[in-house]
C-alpha cells in the first residue's frame, strides 16, 4: 500500500517530534527495548563506574504476582520472564510472560497500575514470554501471545479506544501469530514482526498500512527463483520474530528473519531460500525490501538470525548494521547497501547424504572478524568429571556424524556445532561507541539433529519436549521427523558433554576488527561439587547492556547472578545473587540524581530451574 503526500509529511513531522523527545530523554531514561531505536543497549549514565560499582546494593525488589495466575494451567513448563523494562519520565514499565503490563515507581518499585489482556492461559503456546513494550507519544504498544496488538495510555494503563477496535487489533486471521518481541514505532507507523512476516499499522488509528512476507510468492519478486519445487512457496514459511530496529533518517525498518520451514529437511524447498536467515532493510513507506543479506543458504540447522539488528556508527565513521548469529559469526553490514563492511567469503561445506536433499555447496564466513562457539566436536572434545562420564560422552559422540560447522542433519544423527542456542542467541549485543567495542554473550554447547523416518517416529512412544531436552520437529509434508537434542547429560544438572568453557562474554574491537577480550560467563554446575565450575562458564539466555561509566552488566546465566564487568578489559568487578536466574537483559536509568540498574528475574520453565517473578533494582547507597 503506497503512502500519499499528506501522509508522508505527517510521517516526517512525527519522526522529527520523536527525535526531539528521544534526545531529551536519552540521558536519564530507557525509552526503547534496546535503549535506542537501533538496539545499541548503551546508556550515557556514568554514576556507577569501575571505581564505585563495588558499593552497588539492592535498592528494592517487587513481585509481579504472575505465578499465582498459572494455577491450574501448564504455563509453568514454558514460562520465561525475559522482559527488558522501559523507563519514561517518572514511570517504569514491565511486561510479564502472559502480557500483563505493570507501571511502577522507578524510585521504590511501588505499583501504579496493572493492565491484564486476559489471554487464554490454557491455550497451547509455542513460547510463553514477552520481551518488551514499545513507547511513543504517551502510548504503550503491546503484542500478545494470543495474536493481538494493543495500545495503552501510558499514564493510566487504559486501552486507547481510538486504536483498532476498542484499543486492539486482532490478528488471529493472519495465522495466529504469537508475539514475543516488542513492536517498533517509526513516525506514524507501529510495526510488528511474527512467524509470518511483518505488518505495519497506523500508530494512531490502527488502520493497516502494509505487510511484508519474507517468502517471495510471485514471479519477479526478489529471490523467487531461489525457492525451487512444486510446493516450495506453499509449505515454506519464514518469520521475523526478533525485535525490530528503525532508522528515522533513512525511513528504514530493519528485521531479522528465521529459518524456513520445514526446518531440517529441505528437499521440498531447494535453492538458497532468499530471504530466510537474513537481515532485511524495509522501506517504511510501503514495506518493500531496500536490501537483504543472507547469513545462511538453504538452512538445515535452525540457524535463524536470532536477535535485533543493531544500528551503529563504526569508529571509521561508517553507519552500519550488526548481528550475531547462532553460527558464532558476526556480520557488520553497510546500512545503505547491505554489503559487508568487514570481508566475508564463501567457503565449501560438507554436503548432505540424505536422499533428495540438495544442501548448499558453500556458506558465507566472516574472514576477518573473530568467530565464537564450538566449531567441531569429536571424541577428543568429549568431557566429563570422571572417566566413566568421559567414556559415555565419547560413546555418544562416536555414533554421530560430526565434521565441524554445517554438518548436515542425517539419519544416524549429526552434531550441530555451534548448537541450536548459539554462538549468539536472542539476547543480542551491546555497543560502547566511545570505545568501539561490540559485546555479546556466547554459548558453547553442541546440539544433535537426527532425521527419523515418519512411520518409525509415529510408532515410537511419544517423548516430552523442552527447550533443553528432546524436541520433535514434525517437518510436515516430508518423509521425516527431526529429533533435536542438546549434547548434555540431563542426569547431572544439564552438564555438557564437551570441554568448557560453555559460555563466555566477549568484546570485539570494531576499529581493528579483532577480539579485544573473552572471559568465562557464569557457572552451570554447583561450585560445592565442582570447585572449578566458575571457570567453565554457563549457557546464557539473555544479553548484556553497557554504560558510559565503563561497565557492562549481564545476567542471563543459569547460576542466577547479575554481574558487572569492566568494559575495557572484561574484568569481573561485581556480582549479586538473584532469587532465581534472570533470562533477560538489564537496563539502567536515573531518577533524582541516582542511577539504578534493573533486572527481571523469573527463571525459565524449560531449563528446569525454579520460576520467579521479581523485578530488582540496584543502586549505590
Amino acid at each position: 500500500m503506497q503512502v500519499g503526500g499528506a501522509n508522508f509529511l505527517r510521517m516526517r513531522k512525527a519522526i522529527c517530534l520523536g527525535l526531539l523527545l528521544t534526545s531529551r530523554l536519552w540521558a536519564q531514561d530507557w525509552v526503547h527495548y534496546g535503549q535506542d531505536e537501533g538496539g545499541a543497549r548503551f546508556s550515557r549514565l556514568d554514576q556507577i563506574s569501575p571505581a564505585t560499582v563495588s558499593g552497588l546494593r539492592l535498592a528494592w525488589c517487587v513481585p509481579t504476582e504472575e505465578l499465582k495466575t498459572y494455577k491450574g494451567t501448564q504455563l509453568a513448563q514454558k514460562a520465561a520472564f525475559e522482559c527488558t523494562p522501559l523507563k519514561v519520565g517518572r514511570t517504569l514499565y514491565v511486561v510479564t510472560p502472559t502480557n500483563r503490563v505493570l507501571a511502577l515507581d522507578p524510585v521504590n518499585g511501588s505499583r501504579r497500575w496493572v493492565y491484564d489482556p486476559l489471554i487464554d492461559k490454557n491455550a497451547a503456546y509455542s513460547e510463553v514470554t514477552c520481551r518488551g513494550l514499545a513507547f511513543s507519544q504517551g502510548r504503550l504498544y503491546l503484542g500478545t501471545l494470543d495474536s493481538r496488538l494493543i495500545a495503552l495510555d501510558a499514564e493510566t494503563g487504559k486501552v486507547c479506544a481510538d486504536f483498532g477496535k476498542g484499543g486492539q487489533i486482532d490478528l488471529k486471521s493472519e495465522g495466529k501469530p504469537e508475539f514475543t518481541s516488542p513492536p517498533a514505532v517509526l513516525g506514524e507507523l507501529v510495526v510488528v514482526g511474527w512467524s509470518g512476516g511483518v505488518r505495519a499499522f497506523d500508530r494512531s488509528s490502527g488502520a493497516p498500512r502494509w505487510s511484508w512476507d519474507p517468502v517471495p510468492r510471485k514471479a519477479g519478486e526478489t529471490g523467487y527463483e531461489s525457492w525451487k519445487g512444486s510446493t516450495a512457496r506453499e509449505s515454506g514459511r519464514v518469520g521475523a520474530g526478533p525485535p525490530i530496529s528503525v532508522d528515522t533518517r533513512r525511513n528504514l525498518i530493519f528485521v531479522s528473519t528465521s529459518s524456513p520451514r520445514p526446518e531440517h529437511y529441505g528437499a521440498e524447498r531447494r535453492g538458497d531460500n532468499l530471504m530466510a536467515n537474513s537481515v532485511v532493510a524495509l522501506n517504511a513507506l510501503d514495506g518493500r525490501p531496500r536490501w537483504s543479506y543472507q547469513v545462511v543458504h538453504h538452512d538445515l540447522w535452525g540457524y535463524d538470525v536470532p536477535m535485533q539488528p543493531m544500528l551503529l556508527s563504526l569508529p571509521r565513521g561508517k553507519e552500519a548494521v550488526a548481528v550475531g548469529t547462532r553460527m558464532g559469526h558476526l556480520f557488520v553490514l553497510d546500512r545503505d547497501t547491505g554489503l559487508p563492511v568487514f570481508p566475508v567469503e564463501e567457503r565449501p561445506v560438507l554436503r548432505s547424504d540424505v536422499e533428495g536433499e540438495e544442501s548448499s555447496p558453500t556458506q558465507p564466513f566472516p574472514s576477518q572478524l573473530p568467530v565464537f562457539g564450538l566449531r567441531k566436536v569429536d571424541v577428543e572434545e568429549a568431557w566429563g568429571p570422571d572417566e566413566a562420564a568421559r567414556g559415555a560422552a565419547r560413546e555418544w559422540i562416536a555414533r554421530l556424524r560430526s565434521a565441524g560447522i554445517y554438518t548436515p542433519p542425517s539419519l544416524r544423527g549429526s552434531v550441530l556445532a555451534p548448537g541450536q542456542m548459539g554462538g549468539f542467541d536472542w539476547g543480542g549485543l551491546a555497543y560502547d561507541a566511545e570505545k568501539g567495542l561490540l559485546i555479546g554473550a556466547t554459548n558453547r554447547i553442541a546440539g544433535v539433529v537426527t532425521l527419523v523416518p515418519r512411520a518409525q517416529f509415529e510408532a515410537a512412544q511419544p517423548q516430552t519436549e523442552s527447550r533443553l531436552g528432546m524436541q520433535a520437529r514434525l517437518e510436515e509434508g516430508t518423509p521425516y521427523v527431526a529429533r533435536r537434542e542438546v549434547l548434555v547429560d540431563g542426569r547431572d544438572n544439564l552438564r555438557p558433554l564437551t570441554k568448557p568453557p560453555w559460555g563466555t562474554l566477549a568484546a570485539i574491537d570494531l576499529a581493528k576488527g579483532e577480539l579485544a577480550w573473552e572471559v568465562p560467563l557464569g557457572s552451570m554446575l554447583d561450585p560445592a561439587q565442582y570447585p572449578d565450575s566458575e571457570k567453565w562458564g554457563s549457557l546464557s539466555l539473555g544479553g548484556p547492556s553497557c554504560t558510559a561509566g565503563g561497565l557492562t552488566f549481564v545476567a542471563a546465566t543459569l547460576d542466577g547472578h547479575l554481574r558487572a564487568f569492566e568494559t575495557s578489559t572484561g574484568k569481573l568487578l561485581w556480582k549479586s545473587q538473584l532469587p532465581v536466574p534472570a533470562h533477560a537483559a538489564p537496563m539502567t536509568y536515573e531518577v533524582e540524581g541516582k542511577q539504578y540498574v534493573i533486572i527481571c528475574a523469573g527463571g525459565s520453565g524449560s531449563t528446569g530451574r525454579p520460576l520467579g517473578e521479581s523485578v530488582l533494582a540496584f543502586a549505590l547507597p
